[in-house]
This record gives structure tokens, C-alpha cells and sequence, in this order.
């Protein structure tokens, strides 16, 4: 559909209830509604209500005096006011309740395939920490794992904040070159098998 420019003379005609340009509103804007409207509600015979809705508000929006400021603008303005209706609509409707005894509902994201790989990740984990140079493995536990604060971690150390980080940078960058050869393998040998 070519893309109309509306002004001041076609806003004040259809406000008059002009029959072509309200076919021509009508549309213009009435498959662009049912395809927003369609896309948000399940049936079809209550996007059409809905987009008849709209265009009820449009029209008695336009009868008002300067309702329309700025007439380049309508496109604009009709989606809003079917963003209301919408709105309205979801609002009025009421809300599931879930009854307190009610079972929790089961997690099917966690199978026992994800907690085999994340558990032998976690295994992954801490051989590649055992396997760092010590300096890295303290650090990399006092900042990550153990979360403690890092002026505390400096003055252990013996270093500024901004060494601190290049040394947590190197240790990272060894810690992840490990955790990528380590993975890989272990991916290859999770295929294989």
C-alpha cells in the first residue's frame, strides 16, 4: 500500500462526513488496523470489532473542534487511539487467579541432560582453577567467588587498583583460553560418545 500524506483539507472533509474521503479513510486504515489488531488477539471477529471501535472514536475525535492539530499527524493519531482501545480492552478483561493450593507449575527447561553438562561444567570449573598459577587462582576467587572488596584484595597484594585490574584481566584471559581448549574437548568427547 502507497504511503498517503494527509493535510489540513482531508481532515477537515472527513470530519464533515465527506462519503469519499471516509471510503478512502476507511480504507486506507482498516486493513493496517486488522493486521495490529490480528496480531495481539486471537479472534478475528474481535479484531474487527475492535478496529470498528476505533474508527467510532476517530470520527467523534474529529467532530470535536481542533481535535486534530496537526493534520500530517493522523496516521498517528488513529494508532494511538487503537493502542487505547486495546489497552481498554486487556484492562476490562479479568485477570487468571491462580488458586493459592495450586501445584507449582513443573520447569520443563531443566532436563537431566542441562544438569549433567552444568554440573560437568561447575567439575570444569574448578580443574581449570586448580590447574592456574596460584597467584591467578587466589585472585580470580577473592574478586569472583568470594566477592570481596577489591581495596581489601590491593592491600593484600600490594598493588594499586589500576594494576589490580590488569593483573585480573591477565588472569581472566588465561582462565578463558583454558576454559575454551577444555570445553572443546570435552564437547568432542560428549559427541563422540
Amino acid at each position: 500500500m502507497e504511503r498517503y500524506v494527509f493535510d489540513k483539507e482531508y481532515v477537515e472533509r472527513l470530519a464533515r462526513g465527506d462519503a469519499e474521503v471516509g471510503r478512502h479513510f476507511a480504507a486506507y486504515f482498516g486493513e493496517l488496523l486488522l493486521i495490529k489488531l490480528r496480531s495481539r488477539l486471537h479472534s478475528p471477529q474481535l479484531a474487527a470489532d475492535l478496529r470498528q471501535e476505533t474508527f467510532v472514536r476517530v470520527f467523534k475525535a474529529l467532530r470535536k473542534e481542533d481535535a486534530i492539530i496537526y493534520p500530517e499527524r493522523l496516521g498517528s493519531f488513529v494508532n494511538s487511539v487503537c493502542e487505547n482501545v486495546l489497552l481498554e480492552y486487556f484492562r476490562s478483561k479479568p485477570a487468571a487467579q491462580i488458586d493459592d493450593d495450586a501445584p507449582e507449575p513443573v520447569d520443563r527447561s531443566i532436563t537431566v541432560e542441562s544438569e549433567l553438562i552444568t554440573k560437568e561444567r561447575s567439575e570444569l570449573v574448578k580443574r581449570i582453577l586448580a590447574d592456574l598459577p596460584e597467584v591467578d587462582r587466589k585472585l580470580l576467587r577473592a574478586v569472583f567467588l568470594e566477592e570481596r572488596d577489591k581495596d581489601q584484595v590491593c592491600a593484600e597484594l600490594k598493588i594499586d587498583r589500576n594494576y589490580l585490574r590488569v593483573r585480573v584481566h591477565r588472569a581472566l584471559g588465561r582462565f578463558r583460553a583454558s576454559f575454551e581448549d577444555k570445553d572443546q574437548l570435552s564437547r568432542a568427547t560428549r559427541a563422540a560418545g
